[in-house]
């Protein structure tokens, strides 16, 4: 049974949120604030967590903050619509996903079965497929990512995007493949969800010796992982 964490202090989409998932077989855990949400994800670490922005004690963004010191549990922030402020601070600070309010609760399922289909998708490949390029390590048994040796701290989207990216070297990914690849779903007009996830990984991962990015933007496509040998 899926572990799924709820933090809203909205008690009528709580409970509207907590019966639908419980109808869908998962496990619901219900915060009113982040300082309580922190607490249950210390008692019992959630499969998910649903964060929303605003909330009484310890707002969406500090408690991700928090979450994000000690664990790259997948997060999606629930946000108030129009607002992208909240989405792109979101997702820089380490969410793997939004969604505005209101919204049906079918779609934050299935939000939530993309995010957990691509971790479980990752568990089953080859545990012994590392791939080392370009001075960043990409260990899949544990899922964990090395920058020249010193270890990187990604979210679930920003290591299955690298994932990607490690995977075909030199090729130009499109933006909607990668959408659907790490993100799980398809990219819409207005969704800046991927340029901010990759944003971050670049900040992250850094550049090459000769000061060119890793990962390159090619206008209008998409991007492409840059090799020592194509960087030279």
């Amino acid at each position: 049974m899926v572990k799924l964490l709820l933090a809203d202090d909205d008690a009528r989409l709580s409970d509207l949120i907590k019966e639908y998932f419980d109808g869908e077989g998962y496990e619901v855990a219900h915060a009113w604030n982040g300082r309580e949400a922190l607490e249950l994800m210390a008692a019992d670490m959630p499969d998910i967590i649903i964060l929303d922005v605003m909330m009484p004690e310890l707002d969406g963004f500090e408690t991700l903050k928090q979450i994000r010191n000690k664990s790259s549990v997948p997060v999606i922030m629930l946000t108030a619509k129009g607002d992208d402020i909240d989405r792109i601070l979101g997702l820089e600070m380490g969410a793997d996903d939004y969604l505005s309010k209101p919204f049906n609760p079918r779609e934050l399922l299935a939000r939530i079965k993309a995010i957990l289909r691509r971790a479980s998708q990752e568990r089953e490949d080859d545990p012994t497929a590392d791939i080392d390029l370009s001075g960043v390590l990409l260990r899949r048994k544990d899922r964990t990512v090395y920058l020249e040796g010193e270890l990187v701290e990604l979210t679930t989207s920003e290591y299955t995007l690298l994932e990607c990216m490690l995977m075909a070297p030199g090729q130009v990914l499109t933006k909607q493949e990668l959408s659907e690849k790490a993100l799980g779903r398809k990219l819409t007009m207005y969704d800046r969800s991927l340029d901010m996830h990759i944003s971050n990984l670049r900040k992250k991962i850094g550049n090459l010796e000769n000061g060119d990015p890793r990962i390159k933007t090619v206008r209008g496509v998409g991007y492409i992982f840059v090799s020592n040998e194509q960087g030279a």
